[in-house]
C-alpha cells in the first residue's frame, strides 16, 4: 500500500466505523467525558424570576424622576420573596434575590446613602439596571445540549441548572490494549540485557481512561505469529476495538499486520505523516482494529491524531477532531519531505512578546521525554520550508489528551 494522507485516512476510517447504539442512564456527577445519547431540553426558565445582579436596593426608576429619596420598607435575601413595592418605596436586596413587584431596577449599595429607613440615591438609575431577567440564561423549551455532545464540567453544571438529575449517554467503549515485543517488561521488574520497560501501555492506558473507555488489558504479546494471531482473536471477542503497539512494520519479527491479514481485513497501512508512518487499521474477526507503531512518540501521535477521534466517532460524538490554531514559527527549517510532519513544540515568547513555536531539539520518534516537555504539535505540510515568523497550524496537547 502507498502512503495515505491523514485527512484521507480519517475519511476512510470514519466511513466504515462501527457505531455504538446502546445507552445507559447516569447520575450527573458521573457523566463527565461521556457522550450524550439524547437531546437535553429545558423544562424551566433559568433563572426562574427576575433577580438582582448585586447587593443594593430594588426600586422603580421612575420614582427617582421626582425625588432622590425613598423609604426602605423590606429586606429581601436570596431564597426569599418580597412583597409589592408602592410608589416611593424601596427594598434592601441581595445578589440572586427575586426583584419584588413594583421594582424595575437595582441600584448598587455603593451609590446610595442610608439614614434609618430613608434611602438617598446618588446617581441616575435606568430601568433594568443590575437586573437579571427570568429566562435570561435558559428559556423553557430551549434545546440546551444536543446528542453527540461529549460532556465537559461546564456542561454538567448547565444540566444541573435546569434540574436534571440523570442523563442518557452512550455506554462505555470496551477497548482491548495489547503491546508486542520480546524486549518488553513491566515497570517494577529489574531490567535484563536487551529489555525495556513497557511505557507504551501506560501512555495509551491513560489516554484511553481520559476518554472514559473501559480498558481490557491484553498483556504483552511475544514476537510470534501464532501467539499474536490467538491474542488478537481473543481480544476481538471481548471488546469493541482492539489496539496494539508494535509489530506493524515490515521486519521479520513484526507479526501483527500478517495476523490481521490472515484473520481479518487490513483497510489502511502506512500514513504520510512523521512520526507515525506504520499505522494499521482494519478489522479482526469483525472488530475494529488499530495497530500503532512501537516507538513511543509514534504510538502517541497516531493515537491522538487517528485513534482518539475514531473512538469518539464510534460513540457518535460530534466534533471529535481536535481544534488547532495558527501560531508564528519561532524557528526556520529546510523543506520537509513527502510526509506531513508533526513537530513537538513549546510555546514561548516571540516577536513583540507574542507567543511563538519552538521545536524541541531532538525530534526522534524514540525520545518519549519530548512529549512531556512539549506543549503540543506544530504541523508542517509536505514539501514545505519554514521561515521564522511563518504561521503554522498548532494543536495544543490540551486538545488531544482530555
Amino acid at each position: 500500500m502507498s502512503l495515505t494522507a491523514i485527512d484521507t485516512a480519517l475519511d476512510q476510517i470514519f466511513a466504515q466505523l462501527p457505531k455504538i447504539t446502546e445507552t445507559e442512564s447516569l447520575p450527573l456527577a458521573q457523566a463527565k467525558g461521556r457522550v450524550l445519547a439524547e437531546d437535553c431540553v429545558s423544562a424551566i426558565d433559568v433563572p426562574g424570576h427576575d433577580n438582582s445582579a448585586m447587593d443594593g436596593y430594588a426600586l422603580s426608576a421612575a420614582d427617582l424622576e421626582t425625588s432622590s429619596s425613598l423609604k426602605i420598607v423590606q429586606r429581601i435575601a436570596a431564597g426569599e420573596v418580597g412583597g409589592q413595592l408602592n410608589p416611593g418605596e424601596a427594598a434592601r436586596i441581595f445578589t440572586g434575590a427575586p426583584i419584588p413587584p413594583g421594582a424595575d431596577a437595582v441600584v448598587m449599595q455603593e451609590n446610595c446613602t442610608v439614614c434609618g429607613d430613608e434611602l438617598t440615591v446618588l446617581k441616575k438609575v435606568c430601568p433594568g439596571e443590575n437586573s437579571r431577567k427570568a429566562g435570561g440564561d435558559v428559556q423553557s423549551g430551549a434545546l440546551v445540549l444536543s446528542r453527540g455532545r461529549r460532556l465537559r464540567p461546564q456542561d454538567i453544571g448547565l444540566l444541573a441548572s435546569i434540574g436534571l438529575e440523570t442523563v442518557c449517554v452512550r455506554r462505555r467503549l470496551k477497548v482491548s490494549l495489547l503491546t508486542t515485543g520480546n524486549e518488553l517488561v513491566q515497570p517494577g521488574t529489574e531490567l535484563q540485557a536487551g529489555q525495556i520497560y513497557n511505557s507504551n501501555y501506560y501512555t495509551l492506558y491513560a489516554l484511553l481512561r481520559g476518554l472514559q473507555v473501559e480498558v481490557l488489558a491484553g498483556g504483552i504479546v511475544e514476537d510470534d505469529f501464532e501467539g499474536t494471531r490467538r491474542a488478537l482473536l481473543r481480544a476481538a471477542q471481548q471488546s469493541d476495538c482492539v489496539i496494539t503497539t508494535g509489530g506493524v512494520s515490515v521486519g521479520e519479527e513484526d507479526h501483527v499486520k500478517a495476523a490481521i491479514e490472515k484473520e481479518g481485513l487490513l483497510q489502511l497501512w502506512k500514513l504520510a505523516i512523521k512520526p507515525g508512518k506504520p499505522l494499521a487499521c482494519g478489522k479482526i474477526a469483525g472488530t475494529q482494529f488499530f495497530g500503532l507503531p512501537g516507538n513511543p512518540v509514534s504510538a502517541f501521535v497516531t493515537f491522538v491524531l487517528v485513534v482518539r477521534p475514531s473512538l469518539l466517532g464510534m460513540l457518535g460524538c460530534k466534533g471529535s477532531i481536535a481544534n488547532s490554531y495558527n501560531v508564528a514559527a519561532g524557528f526556520s527549517a529546510p523543506e520537509s519531505g513527502q510526509r506531513q510532519e508533526y513537530l513537538r513544540c513549546q510555546l514561548g515568547p516571540g516577536d513583540d512578546e507574542v507567543s511563538s513555536l519552538h521545536p524541541l531539539g531532538n525530534q526522534s520518534s524514540g525520545v518519549a521525554a519530548s512529549l512531556s516537555q512539549a506543549d503540543g504539535l506544530a504541523v508542517v505540510p509536505p514539501y514545505t520550508a519554514v521561515s521564522h515568523g511563518d504561521m503554522l497550524e498548532f494543536i495544543p496537547f490540551s486538545e488531544l489528551v482530555n
